[in-house]
C-alpha cells in the first residue's frame, strides 16, 4: 500500500486566489503558483524563482480542454515575464525549482522533456508546445533523482489544482481491484466508460448520437458536445460520432447527455453488463458503510 504524503501550501497574503508556495515534507523541491495578474510580485520570491527550473503556463478553463505550455529556464522568473507579451492564452504560471543548488541545466532540460511526454500521455490538457522534446542523457543516478522529482512535482501539481500529469484513467483503488466498466446504448449509439475519482470517463471508440437537443443547451452540455467535436475528441463515423480518446466528464450525467444529445440521468443510464445501474451500485456501497462510522463522524 502506498504511503501518505504531507504537503504544506503557503497562501501569500492569506488569499486562495493569489500566489501559492507548495512543498512536500522532507523534499528539497518547491513549487510556486502565480496568477498572470501578479507576476510583478515574483520579485518577492527570489529564492523560489530566480534559479533554474521548469514551468507550466496554464490557460483558463474552457468547455472542452485547457491549454498549457511547458518550458525551462536558468532564471525561471525572467522567462515568465517574457511570456506576458509573448503568449496571451495563459492565466497561471507554476514554477518548479529546488531549495538548494542541485538542479543543473541538464536536469531542467530533462524535466521539461519528461513533463511534456507525461502531459501528452495523460491527455488532460492541450499542449501548445511547437515541438516534442527528447530527454537529455543523464547519468543513471541523476536520471533516477529526476524521476523522483517528477513524481513529487506531479503530487504538488494535483494539490494546486492541476492534474496535468495524471492519466485520465488511474490505477484501481485499494478498495476495487479492477475498474468498473459501465455501458450505455441508446438508438444508434453505444458507449462504455467508468467512474473515476474526478468524474466519469467515456472510453475511446465509444459512439454518440449526432443530435443536440435544445433541452441540454441551458445546462451547457450542448456547448460541451460542440467543443468536443471542434477539438477532435468526437469525429463523424457513419451516422454517429466516435470518441477518439478516453474523455473525462464532470459526472455520469454529463457523459450520458453528450452520448445521447439530450437530457439523461447518468446514474440510471450507465449499467453493468448484468444490467445493474450506477445508482444501484452507489446505493449498495452506501449500505456497506458501518453505522458506527457515521455516528463517530457526527
Amino acid at each position: 500500500m502506498a504511503l501518505g504524503r504531507s504537503i504544506r501550501i503557503y497562501l501569500d497574503g492569506g488569499e486562495v486566489s493569489g500566489i501559492r508556495h507548495a512543498e512536500l515534507v522532507n523534499w528539497t523541491g518547491q513549487a510556486l503558483l502565480c496568477p498572470r495578474s501578479r507576476v510583478i510580485e515574483l520579485t518577492q520570491w527570489e529564492t523560489a524563482v530566480r534559479r533554474p527550473g521548469v514551468y507550466l503556463l496554464i490557460g483558463s478553463e474552457n468547455i472542452a480542454q485547457r491549454d498549457a505550455y511547458i518550458g525551462e529556464a536558468e532564471i525561471a522568473a525572467e522567462r515568465i515575464k517574457t511570456h506576458l507579451s509573448g503568449k496571451d492564452f495563459w492565466q497561471e504560471a507554476i514554477i518548479f525549482t529546488s531549495k538548494d543548488e542541485n538542479l543543473t541545466k541538464a536536469h531542467i532540460k530533462y524535466l521539461e522533456a519528461r513533463i511534456i511526454q507525461l502531459a501528452k500521455i495523460a491527455g488532460r490538457y492541450r499542449l501548445i508546445n511547437q515541438k516534442d522534446e527528447t530527454p537529455v542523457v543523464l547519468p543513471r543516478a541523476d536520471k533516477d533523482a529526476m524521476e523522483e522529482y517528477l513524481n513529487n512535482a506531479r503530487i504538488l501539481l494535483g494539490a494546486l489544482g492541476h492534474r496535468i500529469l495524471d492519466p485520465i484513467i488511474g490505477q484501481p483503488s485499494s478498495h476495487n481491484s479492477q475498474l468498473m466498466r459501465l455501458f450505455y446504448a441508446i438508438k444508434g449509439a453505444s458507449a462504455s466508460g467508468t467512474v473515476t475519482d474526478d468524474g466519469f470517463v467515456v472510453f475511446k471508440g465509444s459512439t454518440a448520437l449526432t443530435q443536440v437537443h435544445e433541452s441540454i443547451r441551458p445546462s451547457g452540455y450542448a456547448a460541451l458536445k460542440e467543443g468536443l467535436i471542434k477539438s477532435g475528441k468526437l469525429i463523424k463515423r457513419g451516422d454517429a460520432l466516435q470518441f477518439t480518446s478516453d474523455t473525462l466528464f464532470s459526472s455520469a450525467s454529463a457523459a450520458a447527455a453528450v452520448v445521447y444529445g439530450n437530457s439523461a440521468n447518468g446514474r440510471i443510464c450507465w449499467k453493468t453488463q448484468e444490467g445493474q445501474t450506477l445508482k444501484d451500485i452507489e446505493e449498495e456501497q452506501a449500505r456497506r458503510i458501518p453505522a458506527s462510522s457515521i455516528d463517530e463522524a457526527d
